[in-house]
């Protein structure tokens, strides 16, 4: 008997020991009976810090059930970014309501790519942050290759370039008026980050919420710069905040010819863990999980953090080593 408990306790380990994070949902809350997953792996951007975050917060304030997906490295079960190809507890996409990406350049094997390629297919909202717009690099030959259109055909646009000054050139959120009323900028008023602003030029159908003054420091009174760039588009120069470029938008996707299925869609290039200490950009996060489920997001959604948050410097290599996913878990300070 007591072989059988420690043979199931290896196959099963205990939630805080497993490669992933599960956030319970409550029935009592907008969210019940909705599954979350949160796909983690970009190299630079710390989104091993920020998912969690997002998920303790949406399950506490918000009642969705979340999971959320790390690279790790599987001889040792540390988080590991750099890592291309893991996505331990990917079975989660099987059930998931709700896909919210914040991945680079992703490699996935089989059967993890298959999963998300079904997601996809039935539909799943989409809610991506940051690098999601280039969240797959497959070989032209890989029979995943068509998932490296995702950032267009899904959300709406590819990687371009940095548009500000990486690391230099902080952002900050101006609305679009046409969309103001728009439910997903519910309570958002002001938003800064202090990533740059990324070229963009998001597809015909999608609407823009926000565009991004590129500042001309790193602080959010900092004043807009003034200098001009060449668009990649065409190869005309503009002055870099006029027009501003586009940094949060929404699609909805027709998915049949009768338009009688739609996919919907939300991207923002801010979503770094030290963009997303700006409360107005969770919320505006939370409202498109809201949104992308067909559920009306508040007037002015709870974005307390669930525990504590001191989210990194972004930087490449910058990750925590040793670190495992159950390190992630936002705890009472």
């Amino acid at each position: 008997m007591l072989l059988g408990a420690a043979l199931a306790l290896v196959a099963h380990p205990a939630r805080g020991d497993a490669s992933w994070l599960e956030f319970p949902g409550d029935p009592r809350q907008p969210g019940q009976g909705k599954h979350v997953v949160l796909l983690a792996g970009d190299e630079e951007y710390r989104s091993e810090e920020a998912l969690p975050m997002l998920a303790a917060l949406l399950s506490r304030r918000h009642g969705f059930r979340c999971t959320v997906l790390f690279a790790v490295d599987p001889a040792t079960g540390h988080l590991d970014p750099n890592d291309q190809t893991s996505l331990p507890g990917s079975e989660a996409l099987d059930s998931a309501d709700l896909l919210l990406t914040a991945v680079r350049f992703r490699k996935y094997p089989a059967p993890i790519a298959p999963r998300i390629q079904a997601a996809l297919s039935r539909g799943v909202p989409v809610v991506g942050l940051r690098t999601s717009t280039h969240a797959f690099q497959y070989p032209a030959d890989s029979p995943f290759a068509a998932l490296n259109d995702f950032g267009r055909q899904v959300l709406g646009e590819t990687w371009v370039s940095h548009w500000g000054r990486h690391g230099v050139e902080a952002t900050r959120g101006a609305i679009e008026a046409a969309h103001a009323d728009h439910p997903l900028l519910r309570g958002v008023a002001e938003i800064y980050g202090d990533t740059d602003v990324y070229e963009a030029y998001p597809v015909a159908d999608a609407g823009i919420l926000l565009r991004g003054a590129v500042l001309s420091g790193m602080s959010p009174d900092a004043s807009p710069a003034g200098y001009s760039k060449q668009r990649s588009s065409d190869g005309q120069t503009q002055p870099v905040n006029e027009p501003m470029m586009p940094v949060a938008w929404f699609r909805e996707i027709p998915r049949d010819a009768a338009g009688g299925a739609v996919q919907r869609s939300f991207c923002t290039t801010m979503g770094s863990a030290t963009d997303l200490r700006c409360a107005d950009l969770r919320r505006l996060v939370v409202n498109a999980v809201y949104w992308g489920l067909r559920l009306d997001p508040p007037a002015e959604a709870d974005v307390r953090y669930a525990g504590a948050y001191h989210p990194s410097p972004y930087a490449f290599d910058g990750f925590r080593r040793a670190a495992r996913p159950s390190d992630m878990r936002p705890r009472e300070e």
